[in-house]
C-alpha cells in the first residue's frame, strides 16, 4: 500500500478543485481510489480481530464520493479533497455507529467513532435515554485511563438539560448533546509510513470499540427513516 499516492492526489486535488482538473486526471483518481481501498480493507481485517461485525464489508462500498452537494453551500467547490470511509456492522450507514477514517492532507486526517449525524431526533432521543439510565456505564468508559489517552466525546450540543431529563443526573452534561462522536488527529507523516499508520489505527479503533458499543445498545432498536 503506497499512501504517499493518496495524500499527494488529495494535495493536489485541493489546490486545483475544479472539473476541468479533475477530469483530466482520471488516471491519478484511479490509482489513489485503489490505494485507499486496499487500506480500508487492512483495517477491515485488524478491526475484524476484535469486532468480527465489520468482516463482511467489501471497501469499496464503504467509501464515500468526493464529489460535493454544492446547492445550499457558499462554497461553490466541487469536491471535497478527502477519503472517507465507514466501517461498521451494517456497512457505511451512520447507524449503526463504528469506525471512520477521513485522510485529508495537511493536518485533517482523523480517525473516528460515535454518532456524527444529529438530524435523526429518534437516534437523539434513544441515546439520551439510555444515558440517563446508565450514567455509571457511561461514564466507566469516558472515564477510563486509555480512552481519556486518546479521546474527548464531542458534538453538537443545547445550552440546557432538554426537558424531561433530570438535570443532576452524573451525565447531565451529556445530556444536552445531539451527537455523540471521538476524533484523533492523524499528521501526514505518520500517514506515510503505511504499515505503522495501520497499526496505530487499529489500536485507536480498538480503544473506541466500549464507547461505539455504548452506543449501539441505545440504537438497537433505531430504523433508518425511508426516502
Amino acid at each position: 500500500m503506497n499512501t504517499k499516492i493518496i495524500l499527494d492526489y488529495l494535495a493536489d486535488l485541493s489546490v486545483n478543485n475544479n472539473r476541468e482538473w479533475y477530469h483530466e486526471h482520471k488516471k491519478e483518481n484511479k490509482a489513489a481510489n485503489a490505494e485507499f481501498e486496499i487500506l480500508v480493507q487492512e483495517l477491515i481485517c485488524g478491526i475484524g480481530k476484535f469486532d468480527p461485525s465489520v468482516l463482511h464489508n467489501i471497501p469499496k462500498e464503504l467509501t464515500f464520493k468526493l464529489v460535493r452537494d454544492t446547492r445550499f453551500s457558499h462554497d461553490k467547490s466541487p469536491y471535497n479533497p478527502s477519503f472517507r470511509a465507514h466501517i461498521s456492522s451494517m456497512g457505511k450507514l451512520p447507524i449503526p455507529v463504528g469506525y471512520y477514517i477521513m485522510i485529508k492532507p495537511n493536518g485533517g486526517t482523523f480517525l473516528g467513532g460515535g454518532l456524527f449525524a444529529d438530524m435523526f431526533s429518534n437516534a437523539t432521543a434513544m441515546v439520551r435515554d439510555y444515558i440517563s439510565a446508565n450514567p455509571e456505564e457511561f461514564a466507566s468508559i469516558i472515564n477510563n485511563p486509555e480512552f481519556k489517552k486518546y479521546f474527548v466525546v464531542k458534538g453538537t450540543a443545547l445550552k440546557n438539560v432538554p426537558a424531561g431529563y433530570d438535570k443532576e443526573n452524573p451525565q447531565a452534561e451529556f445530556l444536552k448533546f445531539k451527537s455523540w462522536y471521538l476524533e484523533y488527529f492523524v499528521s501526514d507523516e505518520e500517514i506515510l509510513n503505511s504499515e505503522q499508520f495501520v497499526q496505530k489505527a487499529i489500536e485507536i479503533f480498538k480503544v473506541m470499540k466500549p464507547f461505539n458499543d455504548y452506543l449501539n445498545k441505545a440504537l438497537k432498536d433505531f430504523k433508518m427513516p425511508t426516502r
